[in-house]
């Protein structure tokens, strides 16, 4: 089973396109599964078939995931590892039917995802303070969550030469390395302007850092160019590299705590509120849905929390009989 599962993640990175983060999470996910096979049948996990993964073992999983204390969505999130690692079983003709098809999944709760109203969010964006350059990148960093909805892993991967100012659109590479280009406004705008200059003396300090180093770094650097040869980032940490997940995480946390904003506001909060203030404003949930790199219009639909009385106001105004009393005209 474990060369199955080898197997399997290196299809999803080659055929599929999968990022690292997805290919981490799916081996997680399995190996959580396979263990609990080799518990359940009392045997070593090499010994393991694929005949033995049945309907009665997914859904004794599922209840040892909730004995656990597993919330649902993450109950759910891993069968459907366990479903793509069987498709994939089925499709090298290693077992005749699919039992995770028998399963049904685990119904989510609908809770709604944290947010900043738009005063909060203009408050979080003037907190970086911006006479220093690391300032004025963590500014940038900001306005461009909020000003085009990227996710983590797209802003940090941000080359220089994805963001064209003069037309104010960004090319996002996106989940299964979907490319689509996603417009900014003019105050991202200046605030990448200020961070540029900044940027060029990082990378400057940093090639002058690297031509000190010795002859064996010298060669392991020019190795790693060579397997990316044009890799500049927008965003660079102070060594001049592209910045982390982590780093950039790191950062919103600390500015939220700075402006004493509410708690568990994430890079992906912003993402959030960017959906949330476009759709209050008027947008149709289409073009949220391309903006967002969406591929399912209910993924962008659980972005939405409008509350009852904005709908109502949306309703009188948009319906033409909304103000009309029953036998009057």
């Amino acid at each position: 089973m474990k060369d199955l599962l080898r197997a399997f993640l290196a299809f999803l990175r080659l055929n599929r396109n999968a990022s690292t983060h997805t290919v981490r999470a799916y081996e997680g996910d399995l190996s959580q599964f396979i263990t609990y096979l080799a518990g359940h049948y009392q045997r070593p996990r090499p010994e393991l078939q694929p005949s033995d993964i049945t309907r009665l073992t997914i859904r004794g999983f599922l209840a040892e995931l909730f004995r656990q204390g597993e919330s649902r969505a993450s109950a759910a999130r891993k069968l459907a590892a366990v479903r793509a690692f069987l498709r994939y079983l089925r499709r090298e003709g290693l077992i005749e039917s699919d039992p995770g098809l028998l399963v049904a999944t685990p119904k989510r709760e609908q809770k709604i995802p944290l947010h900043l109203e738009v005063d909060e969010m203009t408050r979080l964006l003037e907190t970086p303070d911006t006479s220093g350059p690391l300032g004025r990148r963590d500014r940038a960093i900001l306005e461009v969550l909020y000003a085009s909805g990227l996710r983590l892993g797209e802003l940090v991967g941000l080359d220089l030469e994805d963001m064209n100012l003069g037309s104010r659109m960004v090319r996002v590479m996106g989940k299964g390395r979907k490319e689509r280009l996603v417009p900014f406004n003019q105050s991202a705008t200046a605030a990448v302007r200020a961070w540029l200059p900044d940027r060029e003396t990082l990378r400057r300090q940093a090639t002058a850092d690297s031509g000190q180093r010795t002859a064996v770094s010298r060669q392991r650097t020019a190795t790693s160019r060579r397997a990316v040869p044009n890799d500049e980032p927008l965003f660079l940490n102070y060594r001049g590299t592209r910045l982390s997940d982590r780093h950039v995480h790191r950062l919103v946390r600390h500015y939220v705590a700075a402006c004493s904003l509410r708690f568990g506001i994430s890079p992906h909060a912003i993402r959030h509120s960017f959906a949330t203030h476009l759709l209050e404003a008027g947008a149709d949930l289409r073009a949220i849905q391309e903006l967002l790199g969406h591929v399912r219009l209910s993924t962008t639909q659980r972005y939405t929390h409008l509350d009852a009385t904005h709908l109502m106001d949306v309703y009188r105004r948009a319906h033409p009989r909304a103000g009309l009393v029953a036998g009057k005209k």
